[in-house]
């Protein structure tokens, strides 16, 4: 469950963090976009039997955007629904945990993939 912009260069990297969680743990993996995918699987998430574990990742976003008429901008709000989903989360006893990644996504991204591949390593 990503929070963080949905470009080209992030989308390949968190395909590239699935994969890799998937071919580590021999599990069925998805990857969404938020706050979009919770009108679709994020629904699933909470509401669906009790068997996923979930790895919200969010991100400093590069430019931030007001939100004409609000006193809030457009992270604000998108941080707001990232720690909404989390509690919902874990309100419905489901295992979650988040990942912020602070600075270059891209290199974040890669430091976490390189990490899980190396469970691997240490098995």
């Amino acid at each position: 469950m990503a929070y963080v912009t949905p470009d080209d260069a992030s989308e390949l990297a968190l395909q590239h963090l699935r994969v890799a969680i998937r071919d580590t743990r021999r599990i069925a993996t998805t990857l969404g976009f938020g706050p979009r995918f919770l009108h679709s699987t994020g629904q699933l998430h909470k509401g669906g039997p009790n068997t996923g574990v979930y790895i919200q990742i969010t991100a400093d976003d590069g430019t931030d955007v007001a939100i004409p008429g609000q006193p809030f901008t457009f992270s604000i709000l998108k941080r707001a629904q990232a720690a909404g989903d989390l509690q919902s989360l874990r309100s419905h006893g489901r295992r979650v945990i988040r990942v912020h990644i602070a600075g270059n996504l891209d290199a974040g991204l890669a430091s976490l993939t390189d990490a899980v591949s190396a469970t691997t390593v240490a098995r």
